[in-house]
């Protein structure tokens, strides 16, 4: 008889779902699109908690994280994306079956930061209508099969730090308006491995970029204006490439210059003396291209107790000099 009174007057605890019907209904339109979608998420359920498997904020509960991985469901990203709308992060990341073009309802995440859809089989243009994210911060696009132009409405993106393009199937040229992005400084550019053509905006040569990398296209011109003594850039990357500017002519960031890679391109000229101020390098290529004159010496380098090996420097018209052989 206790025990009986002690239940009937202990207060019923109630198990309050966080999850918001919107977003549970989402996912779950998510999870059934994939036709190896209940098979690969069987946790998404009707009866589960979306914020147990989501981070939620913690004040409207509403899903901020939507993140998936090395997953192999096999299908088109569905339109129902959007209908997260308060997403901050959308990641869907080596996903091999991913296809089909990224649809038009990811233009409805007016809060998305990190927007990552990468190492995918994602076809057909980079959407015009990203340039909506207004919130995002990094665009992630690498590894994917979108072709066609870049489109030059991305520069319009207020908030963006990082921009990577790369390893897709894009033709055309850099847009001159990437010279004139709004966002102040970008932490990364890059566009390499694709099929680009023409020449670098003289625009961008302005601009504060930390990291630059458009190797492997069929960029050609002048690339000098990625330079300069004044710039912060870290890392420039211009390989395998048809760019053709006199090297003599360039200087260097003495305190921030960590990778520099020109190779195989029909670049000319000296390698300035000055590149021995830049202390904090630690890669270097400068090989196939039509380099001459003498290797600058000695070394002065920071986090490398030696200097560069006759790799960084082999098939120019004629340098020569340690680590190749003594100018005669």
């Amino acid at each position: 008889m206790l025990i009986l009174l002690l239940f009937l007057l202990s207060p019923a605890v109630a198990v309050v779902e966080r999850c918001h019907p919107e977003d549970k209904a989402a996912i779950l339109k998510f999870k059934n699109s994939f036709s190896n979608g209940p098979q690969l998420l069987p946790m998404w359920t009707s009866d589960r908690d979306c914020c147990d498997i989501f981070d939620c904020d913690e004040t409207t509960n509403r899903i901020i994280d939507f993140s998936l991985t090395n997953s192999n469901l096999a299908g088109t990203i569905p339109d129902v994306i959007g209908d997260l709308t308060y997403l901050k992060t959308l990641r869907l990341h080596k996903m091999p079956f991913l296809v089909g073009e990224i649809p038009r309802g990811v233009s409805r995440l007016k809060y998305v930061t990190f927007f990552d859809i990468s190492w995918t089989n994602v076809s057909g243009q980079v959407p015009s209508f990203l340039e909506e994210l207004k919130s995002v911060m990094i665009l992630d696009l690498s590894f994917n099969n979108l072709s066609g132009p870049i489109p030059s409405s991305l520069a319009t993106l207020p908030n963006m730090i990082g921009l990577d393009i790369s390893r897709n199937r894009l033709t055309g040229s850099i847009p001159e308006s990437f010279g004139h992005l709004v966002s102040p400084a970008l932490q990364g550019l890059s566009l390499s491995h694709n099929m680009l053509s023409g020449e670098i905006p003289i625009s961008i040569g302005k601009m504060k970029i930390y990291q630059i990398d458009v190797s492997r296209n069929n960029l050609s011109g002048d690339a000098s204006m990625l330079f300069g003594a004044m710039k912060s850039t870290s890392v420039i990357d211009i390989s395998r490439n048809n760019f053709e500017f006199d090297f003599s002519r360039v200087s260097f960031m003495e305190e921030t210059l960590v990778t520099l890679d020109i190779s195989h391109n029909k670049i000319y000229g000296k390698i300035p003396t000055q590149i021995l101020k830049a202390t904090m390098l630690q890669f270097l290529n400068v090989s196939y291209n039509k380099l001459c004159g003498e290797i600058p010496s000695p070394w002065k380098l920071r986090y490398r107790s030696e200097g560069f090996d006759n790799t960084s420097f082999i098939h120019n018209q004629c340098l020569c000099g340690s680590p190749l052989a003594h100018c005669k």
